[in-house]
Order: C-alpha cells, then structure tokens, then sequence
C-alpha cells in the first residue's frame, strides 16, 4: 500500500470555511478571515499549525521539539486538582492476570514467558466526559485501564471499551475534551455530550466520523462493567529476545459476554441509582461472583500493515477481527475490592510509557503524544514526582535507582552514593543485557506538520460499523443522534451532522434530518476520500 502524505490537515480546509458570529438578533454572519485574531502560544508566538505535531516524516515519531504541542498538552493537563481531567469518575477492583501459554516467540516480557504465570493487577473502569459526581450510565466512552504488577515493571495497558478514538493526533485532545466538557460560560451539561460545543467540533472534525458511530451506538451505554469489551486501541509492538518485532492489538473479551441497556433504560436507572455500575462491581465481587475477560491479541508483521486497507497507524481505525483473528493468550479476574476506596481508585496512576521489556510503542501520533501527557498529568493530580512512591502505584518487583527527596519522599538511597558511575562499587548499575531496549526501527523524513495521507478516509469504516448492526441497533444509533443534535440551537451544525451522515449512509442521514424538521437536505460534506463501498458487514 503507497504511502503518501498531503500538507497540514486532511481538513484544514473545512475548518477555516466555517467561522461564525452571532449578530444582536440571533442571526449567524460569516468571519472574514481579517477579522480573525492569529493564534499564539502563551509566550505570544504565532501559531503555523495546531491540527498536527511535528513528526519525523509523515509516519514517524513525534519530536522532543514541538515547542507549541508540549505548551499546549502540559496546559492542559494541569487545568484541573485534584480531579482528573478525564476519567474522572472511576471505580476499580483488584485481581490476577494468569498466561494461557508461553509467548516467548513474540515477546521477551516476563509475564508472557510461562503457561499458567499469574500477574497481580489492579483495574479501574471510568466515564470520561463526567466530573466525579456524575451518574454512572451517562452514554460515553469507559475507560478500561489495567495496571500489571510484573516481575519487570509495573505494564499499565490504558484502554477503553471502544476499539477507535475521536481524533488522530494528540494534539487535538484538549480541544476534543474542552468542546465534551461543560461549556465554559454556562457550567453544564454535565457528562453529556448533546450540546452545541461537542457537535461543532465533531462536524468540523470528519475523522471522529468512525468513534462517533460507536459513541451513539449501545455500546456507550454498557449495562454493567462486568458485560464491557476492553481495547488498547493503539497498535503496540512486541519484541522478543533476538529483538524481532510484531505488531499487536489488545482485546479484553468480558467471560459473561456484552451487555447494553438502552437509553430510556439508561436515563430512569441515573435517576433511581446513580451509583449503579459502582453497585453492580462491588456487588458481584463481594458475593464471590468474580468477573473476568480473556485477553486476547491481534498480531501481524509489516506486510500485514502494509498491505491491510487502512493505517495501523491511524487510531481511528480498527483491524476487523474476521480479517485478522484475535489469539487468546489469558485473563484477567477481579475478586477483590480496594480497602480503601482514595488510597488506591483515586490515587492509582496509569500511564501508557510504562511497559515492561518486550513491550513497545508503534509511531501512532495520538500514542505517541500520550506517552509524552501522562507523566505530567500525575505531577498535577499527586503533588509529586514521588507519586510513585503511593502502594499503588509502586512496583511489587525489586527496583533500585539513584532518584531522590522531594515532596513526599518516603524512601531515599541509602549510604554515601547516590550517582553513577562512582568508584566506590555502591548502587544499582545498568543491565544492557536484561534493560528495556527499544525496537531498532529505522526513521528518515523531514521534521514536518502534516497528516499522512493513508490516514484521510473518514468514513468508509464507520458506514461499515454502521451496516454490521442490527436492525434495532441501527434504529437506535438513529435514535441517540436524533437525541444528540434536538439539544444543539445552532441549526448550521446540525445540517453540518446531516452532511456528514450522507457520506455514512444516506437512509440514517435522511431518518435524523426528518426527526430534526430539516426539510432541505445539506449536500453531501467533502470528503478528502469517498467512503469505500465494498467493505462487507463485519460479524
């Protein structure tokens, strides 16, 4: 498959046509682009492009550099304490992970080496749009965050119960997470994404296109923790001992199977019990019914990815599992809730950097801008860089390190060195045989802005997610955006929706433009590819 780029943003184009005013009657006026302020960094510095981060070529990795992408994700970041930003409302058991079979021919990570190897973990499921006091069946995403306390390492797999995500770069997430939050001049609505804010970035953004069919499907409104699905999302590497690399996906697959409830199910259980998921996961747990899910792996080499219809690299995209079966290689069981519910689910700290060896990162930029976000998010939430430090958080293996003081120090080196080298013999030492050692890829190109090209198709995956539902799943997926967009006042956004659902598929465009009292249909919004025909129902 050629790999092609194309300069700045797949839809740069459509973002900078669609400026609006508000005149004193209510009435939209076009901005001219004059009359637009150029956007700085805080230090006042203008700002070239702000849809992509500055890479190594069109699909290589990110670059320390990128002054405007580190000021704009470290701000972000620290907007909140201690809450967390996203993820907010959470509630986490702990458990084992237990290995099926060696996976020695894959990856040289401890805990895939030997059949029936049990992995303490512990795992916090979470909405991502609501504050801490929000209800549990709000329709969004869940997070489904893992922490493995390995014999090399704490392996902390961030996930969700959605396979895809919003956005492609990084870059992009605190806009994502400012437009679904509560508008700022207002304060609500709370963990809901049916107001003008979310849809207008969504419409002016096609490559959400594919999460947002998953976002108004069933599967944002799961019935219990214990029926969800769990996905990496991103594609991983594993690198095994002659460091020879393959590419992964992961997939929780729950024992108990899926489970929805529908949105009038949804709405009276927030109202009678809006603790419910918490209920159901305590519930189970302490009447010894343990959940649990099988891991399971998507593996390919590089021909794989590249002769495989769309980007691996490209995470709103997905692998579907009919094209490149899933391999079971364990599972995970939770049978024991935290002792107390602050120590451990609120102060528990994810980052998706930590992976043991064995474990490596693939150039996906919304990975790869993750990897750089989550240490500072830590910082901001737990005061310290000794968060670590926190039982839950430290590793169960043996780790020694010259790293010191600072707040909350509750152990420091012991004895008269604390540097290396030193010629007096005394601490830890590095281990280039047993050490993390990174995938020797091999990375060329000019450090640029832009997107690739094999990362412009926004909606051939998405009217495929679409056509693989049911009849009753589809009429619900129609039923949440006609929900979704009656909330949204600004009538221009919601004929922008409809122009996108007509490159999705054109019966669900014209069912929630006459819900919505559209009576003149938008033309089709352009698309940088036309959505794919051929792809079949996925099972």
């Amino acid at each position: 498959m050629a790999r092609k780029t194309i300069a700045a943003a797949t839809d740069s184009a459509a973002i900078h046509d669609v400026k609006l005013r508000r005149g004193a009657g209510g009435e939209l006026h076009q901005i001219a682009e004059s009359d637009t302020p150029v956007l700085t960094t805080a230090q006042g510095g203008p700002v070239a492009d702000d849809q992509n981060s500055l890479r190594v070529g069109p699909r290589g990795p990110l670059v320390v550099d990128d002054f405007h992408f580190r000021e704009k994700i470290f701000h972000f970041d620290h907007e909140r304490i201690p809450e967390r930003v996203v993820h907010a409302r959470g509630y986490g058991a702990h458990g084992y992970f237990e290995t099926y079979e060696s996976l020695a021919a894959y990856t040289r990570a401890d805990l895939f080496q030997r059949a029936g190897e049990k992995t303490p973990a512990f795992v916090r499921f979470s909405t991502v749009a609501g504050s801490k006091g929000s209800v549990d069946l709000a329709r969004d995403v869940r997070g489904f965050a893992v922490k493995l306390y390995t014999q090399e390492g704490n392996w902390d797999l961030v996930g969700n119960n959605i396979p895809v995500f919003f956005i492609q770069d990084a870059i992009k997430f605190p806009d994502i997470i400012h437009a679904v939050k509560p508008e700022p001049d207002r304060g609500f609505p709370q963990a809901q994404s049916a107001h003008d804010n979310f849809w207008d970035f969504i419409t002016l953004t096609p490559e959400s296109m594919h999460m947002i069919m998953w976002v108004m499907s069933d599967r944002a409104i799961p019935r219990s923790f214990r029926f969800m699905e769990g996905f990496g999302v991103h594609t991983f590497r594993l690198v095994n001992a002659k460091d020879e690399s393959t590419f992964v996906k992961f997939h929780w697959k729950p024992k108990l199977g899926l489970q929805s409830v529908a949105w009038n199910e949804a709405v009276k259980i927030n109202g009678a019990d809006p603790d419910f998921h918490r209920r159901d996961l305590w519930q189970a747990i302490q009447s010894g019914n343990f959940p649990e899910w099988e891991l399971q792996v998507q593996l390919f080499d590089q021909d794989f990815a590249d002769s495989f219809d769309f980007d691996v690299l490209d995470p709103t995209k997905l692998i579907p599992e009919e094209i490149l079966k899933p391999k079971p290689v364990g599972r995970l069981v939770l049978d024991r809730m935290p002792d107390n519910f602050f120590a451990e689910t609120e102060q528990v700290a994810f980052m998706t950097q930590n992976v043991p060896p064995g474990i490596d990162f693939s150039n996906d930029p919304l990975l790869q801008g993750r990897n750089f976000s989550y240490l500072d998010t830590q910082l901001k939430r737990l005061g310290s860089t000794n968060f670590t430090h926190l039982p839950i958080n430290a590793p169960t293996c043996p780790f020694a390190h010259f790293q010191q003081d600072g707040h909350m120090a509750m152990r420091n080196p012991v004895g008269r060195v604390n540097y290396q080298p030193n010629s007096f013999g005394e601490g830890p030492r590095e281990s280039p045989l047993a050490g993390y050692r990174h995938f020797n890829a091999r990375e060329s190109g000019e450090k640029v802005r832009l997107r690739p090209e094999s990362f412009a198709d926004h909606y051939s995956q998405a009217r495929q997610f679409y056509i693989s539902q049911t009849p009753p799943e589809q009429r619900h997926i129609g039923m949440a955006l006609t929900f979704e967009l009656s909330k949204v006042e600004t009538l221009v956004i919601r004929e922008r929706m409809i122009s996108h659902l007509l490159n999705i598929d054109e019966t669900l465009a014209n069912k929630v433009a006459t819900a919505l009292g559209i009576r003149s249909m938008p033309k089709p919004a352009d698309a940088a590819v036309e959505t794919r025909q051929d792809l079949e129902p996925s099972p």
